[in-house]
């Protein structure tokens, strides 16, 4: 591969942590609870991982919040193609900048002063950036971003040729239903350097608005093709089957003594409904010795009303197997150290569908602690031992 286009969704996931489960329509909501951008670092931690395997690759991208300053950090020279700076009829560019060239070009000096809290980027802007991409002929697409990123590149991609363009995700929203993503952001960046060859894989989205209200309505939006590789993640399987039993189990055994944070999903949500809790299906509550402290909380939320000791309460997403990482990043680095024991559970239909569980915390230091063996409740009485990779 010669050339690489990237763009980044700069405000991509800034609704995970403080419960508004994606910043669609909600991205000033999500500042006003104090948001911070989680896709720049993860767009750069994909780049380096790159860098560090292809230093010489050209690298096409938009200018910067949405790749430039990503690609720069990485150790890459950008060629910027698109400038947000620019008015829409003309803000794809006729003739690429330079790095340089874009730091002293006054048409982008306005945009120099742009920072992922204050981007004000849209799926427009997705969506000419990759169209300008394609202008350079590039071998590949690299976004960052969830899925509604992804149906914009998508949409581009296959507009523009029979033979589409490949396209990889870097996981950065809070719903990651297509299977067009990397597991996590240093895979992406191995996968592009390494990959060969490519297949069509799906893009889904869902309803954001029904989402926030405890309903998952989900769509394919488009067939695409992607690097063929073990790091690149499944579709998201919506349902699991029965867990009545299993709930009963867990509710059995409930230490009053103890604060439960109970994590989104069907398979928590039965357990939460066996306890009496007035769950948020895909929100994370606080609950303690029958009393419910926190329902749909964002981090800070959980945070001021936890008291040890702490149970985490999560199931693997179907067909992807992330623990954290995907759909709730309320339950961040900081609500996680804060617990003293992770419970997992999951009915054997669903991690029959499974080859591993995984986790993408935004912390490599605790992504490596929570990695390893672990007991999952699947039945009133039964566990099964499934690895963390």
């Amino acid at each position: 591969m010669e050339s690489l286009g990237v763009v980044v969704n700069p405000i991509a996931g800034m609704g995970g942590r403080v419960g508004l489960k994606g910043t669609d329509g909600k991205l000033e909501e999500a500042r006003r609870r104090g948001a911070e951008p989680r896709a720049p670092d993860r767009a750069r931690e994909a780049l380096e991982a790159l860098h560090r395997r292809t230093p010489e690759l050209t690298v096409y991208t938009a200018a910067n919040v949405m790749g430039e300053r990503a690609v720069q950090d990485a150790g890459y020279e950008p060629v910027v193609v698109y400038d947000l700076a620019t008015p829409a009829e003309s803000k794809t560019a006729a003739e690429p900048a330079t790095a340089e060239e874009s730091k002293t070009n006054p048409a982008t000096a306005k945009e120099s002063r742009t920072t992922p809290e204050t981007a004000e980027t849209t799926a427009a802007d997705t969506r000419a950036a990759v169209e300008a991409f394609l202008e350079h002929d590039v071998d590949l697409v690299l976004f960052v971003g969830g899925d509604g990123t992804a149906v914009d590149v998508a949409q581009v991609l296959e507009k523009a040729s029979d033979d589409a363009t490949p396209m990889l995700g870097v996981p950065a929203g809070v719903k990651i239903y297509s299977s067009v993503f990397a597991v996590t952001p240093a895979d992406a960046g191995r996968i592009v350097a390494e990959f060969d060859r490519v297949a069509d894989r799906e893009v889904n989205d869902i309803d954001e608005e029904a989402y926030r209200e405890g309903e998952v309505r989900t769509e394919l939006r488009a067939v695409v093709p992607v690097p063929v590789a073990s790091d690149v993640q499944s579709s998201k399987q919506v349902s699991s089957g029965n867990v009545d039993s299993l709930a009963a189990g867990f509710a059995r055994e409930i230490d009053a003594n103890r604060t439960y944070v109970f994590g989104p999903g069907g398979t928590v949500g039965a357990i939460e409904r066996e306890l009496g809790i007035d769950t948020s299906p895909l929100g994370v509550d606080v609950w303690r010795d029958g009393e419910l402290l926190a329902r749909d909380a964002s981090e800070s939320e959980i945070l001021e009303v936890l008291e040890e000791p702490v149970t985490i309460v999560v199931s693997p997403i179907g067909g992807q197997g992330f623990l954290f990482g995907r759909g709730n990043h309320q339950l961040s680095p900081a609500v996680i150290r804060r617990a003293d024991e992770i419970e997992v559970v999951a009915s054997g239909t669903k991690l029959d569908g499974i080859d591993a569980l995984r986790v993408d915390t935004d912390d490599r230091d605790l992504d490596d602690e929570l990695r390893g063996w672990i007991q999952v409740r699947t039945g009133r009485f039964t566990t099964r031992l499934v690895k963390v990779v």
